[in-house]
């Protein structure tokens, strides 16, 4: 899990991914040699903040989102959510601006619910706040903040170790509306004629999908795939006898909203592992779900 904990510790809220896009292409960079395949790298310029890696004859592309939850410093000790991120007054706050360091505590007005910070200073306006990490690890769990998507990432990079063919896309600002997946899609779809996707990101605990009982594959969430493409998932799952569980929600989104609002015709299914705490500083998921989130798309990799 050290790999897990680097990326959970670096800072990248929506808009300011550029600190864990620079750490991911140093890491492809040095552990690459030692991959099955050596994979095209392609990142800067149109690409922003996003990378996409492209291993030998793609069919199938994962999209993984580089970015978090966070908050914006506005006027005064205002401050405005990136995302939706839970809110108690005392969670801690840490960034940086031109003065120094801040490590500072969320305040919630109980009246008009209006955020804030107590600090010994202002911040100055912009600077982007994010949960304090405090790593936590138990012989069957990992807690910390931004485990969404950090998992996600973490999953991808470790997929690549083995991955013969494939894309692996990580993006920009899902959690504050996207906008880096339509471009990407759009590249890949016409660059390469990939056409499918996995989307490799953190869903709930809920009273249907349970810690310990395997990675989901999400039949819905907001939006609806199409079902013969999720079908080809789910057979492929129950032949490789990994544990998973299946999801409905008639709620919440991802990458995937993109893909299906896109002008190509993307076929596309959500599958991550479940996690308790959503969008708190303390998001736990069981170590059996990341051992199964893993697995699992070693498996579809090589069979959709």
């Amino acid at each position: 899990m050290e790999l897990l904990h680097t990326l959970c510790r670096i800072p990248a809220p929506s808009g300011h991914e550029a600190p864990l896009t620079e750490f991911v292409l140093r890491y492809v960079a040095e552990q690459a040699p030692s991959w099955r395949v050596q994979p095209t790298v392609l990142a800067g310029g149109e690409f922003q903040d996003c990378i996409i890696l492209v291993f030998g004859k793609p069919r199938t592309a994962v999209f993984a989102h580089l970015d978090s939850i966070g908050f914006t410093v506005r006027y005064g000790k205002q401050l405005v959510r990136i995302g939706g991120p839970d809110v108690e007054t005392g969670y801690r706050l840490v960034g940086r601006d031109e003065q120094g360091e801040i490590d500072c505590t969320l305040t919630v007005d109980e009246k008009t619910g209006a955020l804030g910070y107590e600090f010994s200073r202002e911040i100055e306006r912009g600077t982007e706040l994010t949960f304090r990490c405090d790593f936590r690890e138990t012989d069957e769990s990992v807690q910390s903040c931004y485990l969404d998507n950090r998992l996600g990432v973490w999953a991808a990079l470790r997929l690549c170790e083995t991955l013969e063919h494939g894309i692996v896309a990580f993006s920009c600002w899902e959690e504050h509306g996207g906008g880096s997946v339509a471009y990407l899609a759009d590249y890949i779809y016409k660059k390469y004629g990939v056409r499918q996707a996995l989307v490799c990101d953190i869903t709930w605990v809920t009273e249907g999908v349970h810690a310990g009982q395997g990675c989901v594959i999400s039949l819905r969430d907001s939006l609806i795939p199409r079902r013969s493409y999720v079908e080809r998932i789910r057979q492929i799952a129950r032949a490789s006898g990994i544990p998973h569980q299946l999801e409905v929600e008639g709620s919440g989104g991802s990458d995937a909203k993109e893909l299906q609002h896109g002008a190509q015709p993307w076929d596309w299914c959500f599958v991550g592992a479940p996690e308790d705490n959503v969008h708190t500083p303390d998001e736990i998921v069981h170590k059996a779900d990341i051992d199964s989130m893993l697995r699992l798309y070693q498996v579809l990799m090589r069979e959709l």
